[in-house]
């Protein structure tokens, strides 16, 4: 069955238009409240959010959503995702919710809930909160001495900024470096460059001045520009930069070269794999990764599984197959060791701490492979299943037979928009070339 209002990651859409309205978020929560009672403890949730301007009116909707079927809510105030994820857990809540459309512009909103193990909710949840959404759920509201309470808690930030500093062994410090960190205007502006400064970096913070409307604007790690200007600017060693939620990073190094989520993964795998830190011989990422990055894993004697773009995707195979490692290109990078989601905090201070360790500067640290030349364009359509086209298949088929053992053809649709991505890499840059010409010209005459 097609879930109706939940995509990849969440319910998500233009502020104040359908589903992202104040009153949908609070049949949301009374949904979802409902959804998740076991028994006849008192149910708590865990609510957190990013700098967006309608961050306010959505956590006001879901907070009157759950208490109105009895469930007590501790509001988080701006938070990563990663750290609404761990306090589901460590509070022993009933379920978590981040207010957050991730990398996207201020005017988007979404909702993302968590299981009580900090998980995001699988398909059959989801579905079962859709069917509720459906419903008159008010036969079902609390009676009148039995509406949940709100709280705020105000140690929220300082319990994430301790749990990150934990992922370091004890005696590891981060004296000596220069940090820049580009928080993105969003939910991690306070938490990030505090966690750096007291691990001992000397921390140059970007993107740290939300006001409501320009988390992501010009900033983060979508937007990687500004942080390149100011490493090069400080003479930084380093330079983090997260996006408006905090689930994924980018690295940019002291040349001022950007280091993306493969690399990124590439330093980790190795690392791990030398301390004997992996639980399984190989980490997981999806269909866009680069060859090289495969190539480099089996030349140190690991597997990339590869599952469809999404992180929840990468969650759902590192769960099944006992990976501890996995992520994307786009810089998710979940370290299941300490966390349930991406962390791009977490993931950066993986990278320090393997720069520290070294002694070597962080441009040779992530250098592990040469990626293969990689090709993607999109193509847009108005309606129709392009891909099932006759013509569509035979070329995708030709293109896949003249890349053989030496290249890859992905092709997909977005799972956000009316769009089909061709993507193509190899060794040969003049052939992947081609070859996404060729299907795109396809693909774009049978969408006309």
């Amino acid at each position: 069955m097609t879930r109706k209002y939940f995509g990849t990651d969440g319910i998500r859409g233009r502020a104040n238009k359908f589903p992202i309205t104040p009153d949908f978020a609070m049949k949301v929560g009374m949904a979802a409240g409902l959804a998740f009672r076991r028994g006849d403890h008192a149910h708590r949730v865990v609510i957190g959010k990013d700098t967006r301007l309608s961050g306010y009116m959505i956590e006001s909707a879901l907070q009157a959503g759950f208490t109105s079927v009895g469930c007590n809510v501790l509001l988080l105030g701006p938070m990563p995702t990663p750290a609404v994820a761990l306090l589901t857990r460590s509070m022993r809540a009933d379920l978590g919710v981040m207010i957050s459309a991730s990398h996207n512009p201020y005017d988007d909103n979404g909702i993302k809930l968590f299981a009580p193990d900090g998980y995001k909710l699988s398909d059959e949840v989801e579905l079962e909160i859709e069917a509720m959404l459906e419903q008159d759920l008010s036969p079902r509201f609390a009676l009148s001495d039995a509406i949940g309470r709100a709280k705020r808690i105000d140690d929220a930030q300082a319990r994430y900024i301790e749990f990150a500093k934990r992922t370091l062994a004890r005696n590891l410090s981060l004296d000596g470096l220069r940090v820049v960190v580009d928080c993105a205007n969003g939910a991690a502006y306070k938490v990030a460059p505090e966690a750096l400064w007291e691990l001992g970096a000397e921390v140059v913070s970007i993107g740290v001045e939300p006001n409501g409307v320009n988390i992501n604007k010009d900033v983060g790690s979508t937007a990687p520009n500004a942080l390149i200007a100011k490493v090069r600017e400080t003479r930084a060693d380093v330079g983090i930069a997260l996006d408006g939620d905090a689930d994924r990073v980018i690295i940019v190094d002291e040349k001022g070269q950007v280091v993306d989520g493969d690399q990124l993964m590439a330093v980790v795998a190795a690392s791990w794999s030398e301390q004997g830190l992996l639980s399984a011989p190989g980490l997981v990422s999806t269909v866009m990764s680069n060859l090289g990055f495969e190539r480099y894993l089996t030349s140190i004697g690991l597997t990339l599984e590869r599952t469809p773009v999404g992180d929840r995707y990468v969650v759902e195979r590192m769960r099944a197959g006992g990976y501890n490692l996995g992520g994307e290109p786009s810089g998710h990078i979940v370290l299941s060791d300490y966390a349930t989601t991406g962390d791009g905090l977490v993931a950066a201070l993986q990278l320090l701490a393997v720069v520290q360790k070294a002694g070597k500067p962080v441009s040779e640290i992530c250098h592990r492979f040469e990626p293969l030349p990689q090709i993607l364009k999109n193509v847009r359509y108005k309606s129709g299943r392009p891909l099932d086209d006759d013509a569509v298949r035979k070329a995708i088929s030709a293109a896949t037979d003249r890349l053989g053992a030496q290249g890859r053809l992905v092709i997909r649709p977005s799972g956000t928009e009316p769009v089909i991505r061709v993507m193509a890499e190899g060794d040969d840059r003049d052939l992947v070339t081609t070859i996404v010409n060729d299907v795109v010209d396809v693909i774009s005459k049978a969408a006309a």
